[in-house]
């Protein structure tokens, strides 16, 4: 085996020892984070921003480790195997990140559980619910009409492409086209594109099927 291609062993000793040395690194600003939480307990989203935001700006690899520890030290639970790209914001510290999550260049997260092994493309939003913002009233500005947080659900083995938005739950194994818009919520193994989001294919026993098909797929497969 040669020196620059590492026994695996070699490689998860080299991945934790630099995992512990960004922990050491970022544990001053969590402290600050968490402090700013104590003192304005209302206002951790705001707080955890202003981290996020600088933290994403940190390139290559030493980002990718700094972010990872930064948010195994603030978030309800984040996974020591995901990655979170350059540019991502993570909105709130009610967010939790599975085993072998990969979030792609300049994301925006709000609250959500997101299962393992999912895989989230560039410039994906993820936003909590479609009431967000109320407007119901044309006399009342809509920043003053308040809201409903709905945490969203993205099960295990989804893969979610380039530009989408998701603001409903996502079943496991699913597949979001890039660009879609998730408004409702989408079953496992279901392959969506488009605005509105719409199955366009199912995934079964590894093969695509088309919608046209999914009423022959028997239904514990789905």
């Amino acid at each position: 085996m040669s020196a620059i291609d590492p026994h695996p062993d070699q490689r998860t000793l080299i991945k934790r020892l630099f995992d512990g040395l960004a922990i050491v690194l970022v544990a001053p600003v969590a402290a600050l984070y968490h402090v700013a939480r104590r003192v304005a307990p209302g206002r951790s989203d705001t707080a955890i921003q202003g981290f996020s935001q600088f933290l994403s700006l940190c390139p290559g690899l030493i980002g990718v480790f700094l972010r990872r520890a930064f948010y195994r030290l603030t978030l309800e639970e984040c996974s020591p195997t995901c990655s979170v790209g350059f540019g991502t914001l993570l909105v709130t510290p009610r967010i939790r990140i599975g085993a072998g999550v990969y979030i792609g260049v300049g994301c925006n997260i709000s609250h959500c559980t997101i299962g393992p092994d999912v895989l989230i493309g560039s410039h994906v939003s993820v936003i909590a619910g479609k009431h967000i913002h109320r407007y119901d009233r044309s006399d009342v500005p809509i920043r003053h009409q308040g809201g409903t947080v709905t945490p969203i659900q993205i099960g295990e083995d989804v893969w979610i492409g380039n530009g989408a938005i998701v603001m409903s739950d996502v079943g496991a194994h699913a597949v979001i086209a890039a660009g879609a818009v998730v408004v409702k919520p989408v079953a496992p193994y279901d392959v969506v594109g488009g605005n509105p989001a719409r199955v366009i294919a199912t995934r079964n026993d590894h093969q695509i099927a088309p919608a046209a098909a999914r009423s022959s797929i028997p239904s514990a497969s789905r």
